[in-house]
């Protein structure tokens, strides 16, 4: 399972609409960016209580990506 396939499954578990889930991977040599966009009313689900919400999902995919020896950053585009 790619980062991208991970992140939009875990996504798509969080918000209200998830065919609006958008996923892309901006790659580069060291270093890769997941941008993603969702529904204007499903940010606030995605973002959670002080950031808690997306900082875990942050700290998942830089545990995953460990492996690969990446540093992946993970950004909401609304």
């Amino acid at each position: 399972m790619t980062m991208v396939e991970l992140v939009t499954e875990i996504l798509k578990a969080i918000v209200d609409n998830p065919s609006a889930v958008e996923v892309t991977e901006v790659e580069g040599e060291r270093a890769a960016i997941i941008e993603i966009k969702v529904a204007p009313e499903d940010v606030g689900k995605v973002i959670g209580r002080e950031g808690r919400i997306i900082n875990s999902l942050r700290q998942i995919v830089r545990a995953a990506a460990g492996k690969a020896s990446k540093r992946i950053t993970i950004e909401l585009i609304s």
